[in-house]
């Protein structure tokens, strides 16, 4: 069976009148186990037979039908064990594909999950529930239309294969929406439906599942003595697009301040200035990181940012003295900047955040306020009847919204991290408030792995460059376990030397497009923690075959040069190689076998080659203009059992320090070179232009406030600032 599907579409000042077929079958499933009319394979018996009524409102077996909304939602709900056999129709998984990649993401896990019982019902190509759209009906109640005639048909179909079944046994379905219109339809055609936060309340032995429940439409309530709403109405999307169209908007990435919760700055993208937003009629319900529509007040209106540190503690009475004690802190001396308010949000970039739960005084309240580490986000109301165990732990809570009468935004618990102030709990907050990927590799990323024992193989050999005979080594910091770089140095006949960079080849595991590929691209870099670090790619690669470690034969990418004594180079070539480094140090050793001149042995020698060298080579680079950006670092020392820090020290810098550094330095430079010669149409160059002013001016701030404090005296510190070629040169006195 078929049937056509036709529109029209409007391509360079003509319309085309596109058809399509749309074929319809009767062999398509419903993947019940009671069903005794579908010829199902065995792996396609996703529903169960028997499932067991945990609901108080339908204590009766039955399946669940969602709807689009649901999905989009309340996916932290169905995320939880507690909701099982549940039916996704076509049309949904369709509408949430395009409307959300994250939630569809999401929402496929889950259907892949076979202890969930999450079924997909191609209800679109299906000849008793496919239905055409009609004249003059909206799309989403078409599509609500389709949700309603699957529930329909499985009820129907179900049926026939439970007439030996108790009427109390017949297993039925239920349909899960929070549209008002749809969920009326369904009643008036004699269906099973609900709401998800009356189904989601009424279900037995899963305390806490109330909780995940989203805020998206729920209405806050005033408190007594009715007011006025706190913020002005967002402008309709019509009426942005008009005004930015119209040049009376401007559209920009909002940035909230750290230091007061009641300002921050709109970045407009070809604007030198960001523009400064103050108050919470400024402000107007914007989050750290939205996209926002803003108006820009006419000049005699602009201000300066207030030199105020102030947190947001008091309840909604003080916002009105906060606002005024942010005016009487401006510095009139101070340049104004363009300042306007926000009228409307384009994009919410709103995501999870981790903070603490602050109780309501109010005795068997479920109200309380979420309060997040990063202090750019404004508290959240959320709603828990878990207050007592929460109080105590890291969360994390999602916004729902936030409407115009509440001064926080929605929201509701995700879930609980840990105990305050354990290690392991603060690094997943750390980790997740930086958006650092820490999951565990997956299957298909570990199944890219090479097999072991790995050997060197003679093709391997015939392929590459064989530089084992060459005297390498390594220098990296103590307890270094994925060394990607080593170094040679050879003095050559003629005076001069020969000199190696040599980079793990980490290419020759990870090809292009392979899903360790993709994940490698997903975490970028690999992260260190104290105690722990978050690997780029699986240890075995990152520690082990592409480790440049002593005494092992290791693949590389070779980068080699003769230099005269004085740092000039006479030529370059690039291999992939073979290696053997003869030895895996630590700055502190490199040093003492450069400082001792007792030691004359080849990797002694090639040490001090390889510095007297890079002290040229930094000589020429400082004088030529390179800026050193180098900043004092530390170190922890960790307990070596319980790897708990117990000591913070600098770390000290040794001339095998900037020796290691000269040399990575000179391989970019002639890669780039190389890339550029030979791949010109690939080669990317990256520039640092001189930074606009406006870049200094959370630092000006900043230092306008610093003040030193001596023994019985007091001295304001004053702030002299030049800015020329991207510097700043501060003297404080």
């Amino acid at each position: 069976m078929w049937t056509t599907k036709t529109f029209l579409k409007k391509r360079k000042g003509s319309v085309l009148k596109i058809v399509r077929e749309h074929y319809l079958r009767d062999d398509i499933w419903c993947g019940s186990d009671i069903c005794t009319i579908c010829a199902h394979q065995n792996e396609e018996l996703v529903l169960e037979k028997n499932p067991q009524p945990k609901n108080k409102k339908f204590p009766f077996p039955h399946y669940i039908v969602l709807d689009t909304c649901v999905v989009l939602n309340q996916i932290n709900v169905l995320e939880e064990d507690a909701l099982c056999n549940v039916i996704v129709v076509q049309t949904v998984l369709e509408e949430v594909k395009h409307r959300s990649s994250s939630v569809y993401k999401r929402l496929l896990d889950i259907v892949g999950n076979p202890n969930r019982k999450f079924y997909v019902f191609v209800n679109e190509h299906h000849k008793d529930t496919y239905v055409e759209r009609e004249p003059g009906e909206k799309v989403n109640d078409r599509n609500d239309r389709a949700i309603r005639v699957s529930v329909a048909w499985y009820e129907s179909h179900l049926m026939s294969s439970q007439a030996d079944r108790r009427k109390r046994d017949r297993v039925k379905v239920i349909l899960l929406t929070d549209d008002v219109d749809s969920k009326q339809k369904a009643e008036n055609e004699g269906l099973h439906v609900a709401t998800i936060s009356d189904y989601v309340r009424n279900v037995e032995d899963c305390p806490g599942l109330e909780d995940r429940l989203s805020q998206h439409n729920t209405t806050y309530e005033l408190q007594a003595g009715g007011r006025e709403p706190l913020f002005p109405a967002h402008f309709t999307p019509s009426q942005i697009h008009q005004g930015i169209k119209s040049g009376k908007l401007l559209q920009g990435s909002f940035l909230a301040s750290r230091e007061n919760f009641l300002e921050g700055q709109v970045n407009v993208e070809g604007q030198d200035k960001m523009i400064l937003v103050q108050g919470r009629v400024g402000l107007n319900r914007a989050v750290d990181g939205d996209i926002v529509a803003v108006k820009l007040l006419p000049e005699e209106e602009w201000s300066v940012p207030s030199h105020m540190v102030l947190q947001d503690e008091g309840d909604d009475s003080d916002v009105l003295e906060e606002e005024n004690a942010i005016l009487k802190s401006k510095d009139e001396r101070v340049a104004k900047l363009p300042t306007g308010h926000i009228v409307g949000i384009i994009r919410r970039k709103w995501r999870q955040y981790c903070g603490i739960l602050q109780k309501n005084p109010i005795e068997g309240s479920v109200r309380h306020i979420f309060v997040p580490a990063e202090r750019k986000v404004p508290k959240v109301r959320i709603e828990t009847q878990q207050a007592d165990i929460l109080s105590s732990q890291r969360i994390i809570v999602t916004i729902d919204s936030w409407p115009r009468n509440s001064r926080y935004p929605l929201g509701h618990f995700v879930r609980a991290l840990g105990t305050i102030g354990d290690k392991d709990t603060e690094n997943e907050v750390l980790l997740l408030e930086h958006d650092v990927p820490h999951s565990k590799f997956s299957e298909a990323v570990l199944s890219c792995l090479p097999k072991l024992p790995w050997v060197i193989t003679e093709k391997d050999v015939q392929s590459r460059v064989d530089l084992r005979h060459v005297d390498i080594c390594s220098v990296d910091p103590p307890g270094c376990t994925d060394i990607d770089d080593a170094l040679h140095c050879k003095e050559l006949e003629n005076g001069n030397y020969d000199v190696g960079v040599h980079i793990a080849d980490v290419s020759h595991f990870i090809r292009p497009g392979t899903a360790i590929d993709k994940e490698a691209a997903l975490r970028a870099t690999t992260v260190y923690l104290v105690d722990k670090r978050i690997d780029m790619v699986p240890e075995l690669l990152s520690s082990n075959l592409c480790s440049l470690r002593g005494n092992e034969e290791r693949f590389a990418f070779s980068c080699i040069w003769e230099l005269t004594s004085e740092a000039e180079i006479v030529s370059t070539r690039f291999c992939k190689s073979i290696i053997r480094s003869r030895q895996a140090m630590t700055y502190e050793e490199a040093q003492i076998k450069i400082d001792d001149l007792t030691q004359n042995d080849t990797l002694s020698k090639s040490l001090r080659g390889l510095n007297s060298l890079a002290k040229i080579l930094k000589k020429r680079r400082i004088e030529n203009g390179a800026l050193v950006l180098a900043s004092p670092e530390i170190r922890f020392q960790v307990d070596s059992e319980t790897q708990d820090p117990i000591e913070v020290e600098a770390k000290k810098l040794r001339e095998t320090n900037s020796m290691v550094e000269e040399f990575m330095l000179l391989a970019n430079i002639y890669v780039a070179i190389k890339i550029l010669e030979d791949f010109p149409e690939c080669a990317m160059l990256r520039r640092h232009p001189k930074l606009p002013v406006s870049n200094f001016e959370p630092f000006i701030k900043a230092g306008r406030n610093l003040v030193c404090y001596q023994p019985l005296s007091v001295y304001t510190a004053t702030i002299h600032c030049k800015i020329n070629q991207g510097i700043c040169m501060v003297l404080v006195t």
